[in-house]
């Protein structure tokens, strides 16, 4: 099996979509801060490996991201 970084970065890149675009559930009060809460956590993890740099060195995928984006 070989491991193709460009659909990786695709696939997180589509998570990140689905998470924006994923409606609230009918939840009020807690449930429902919590549900978004969640849902901005996902979408910025999603990102940071959807909008780094990567490089292979010594067989290691390493990604870099610039903090300040």
């Amino acid at each position: 099996m070989s491991f193709n970084v460009e659909e990786f970065i695709n696939r997180y890149k589509e998570r990140a979509e689905a998470v924006k675009n994923r409606s609230i559930p009918p939840v009020g009060g807690d449930d429902r801060m919590a549900f978004i809460k969640q849902a901005e956590t996902d979408f910025q993890d999603y990102m940071i490996i959807a909008d780094s740099e990567f490089t292979v060195e010594e067989d290691y995928l390493v990604f870099k991201y610039k903090l300040d984006s």
